[in-house]
């Protein structure tokens, strides 16, 4: 559980994502587009998220009503939703923001954390994957990959390098948790 705290947290500070303008965020009558309300909401959601994320929650729910495209408040609803366990509605978030925001790993690791937690792990994987391909290197991207894979025992020669990222550039816990999963696998070969 201590694992997925750091996952989590990261998460928070991400980006967003959606589905079909049908969903909850339809306005009657053709789709009109208020960005500056939308963004005044979502920047009033960043200021209040991490003490109150009701308030958040909702504060983005009317940044969306503004501007169904704002791809960061669609990642950072579906990292409020994560948090409160509703898995299809977080991933659906982070699909949007996936969608929205094409060069950004950020909604890709999120929706890599919540197909993991509903029992996805080999989707959860190729999320985290994508998430490198578009952009190379991303410590979290690079953190989530090799937790799923080495808590699902799914590892293989890419989990080895990516433990040697985390252990060189992660924070303290990310570092030593890879270096006793380096150890692990190194143990493991020696057997």
């Amino acid at each position: 559980m201590r694992q997925i705290l750091p996952l989590l947290a990261l998460a928070v500070v991400l980006a967003g994502c959606g589905t079909s303008a049908r969903g909850p965020y339809a306005t009657s009558g053709a789709a009109q587009r208020d960005i500056p309300k939308a963004q005044e909401r979502y920047d009033q959601a960043l200021r209040v998220i991490d003490g109150d994320p009701i308030e958040a929650e909702q504060l983005l729910r009317q940044a969306l009503g503004f501007d169904l495209y704002h791809g960061q408040a669609h990642n950072n609803l579906g990292v409020l939703l994560l948090k409160q366990g509703l898995l299809y509605d977080a991933a659906e978030e982070f699909e949007w923001a996936r969608k929205l925001l094409p060069g950004q790993p950020e909604p890709r690791v999120n929706l890599a954390l919540a197909l993991h937690q509903g029992g996805k792990a080999q989707d959860a994987i190729a999320a985290a994957r994508t998430a490198l391909e578009v952009k190379p290197g991303n410590l979290p991207a690079v953190q989530t990959l090799a937790w799923i894979q080495v808590r699902e025992h799914l590892t293989d020669e890419t989990t080895k390098e990516h433990l040697a990222v985390i252990a060189q550039r992660g924070t303290a816990p990310w570092r030593t948790w890879a270096q006793r999963q380096q150890e692990r696998m190194t143990a493991t070969v020696a057997d």
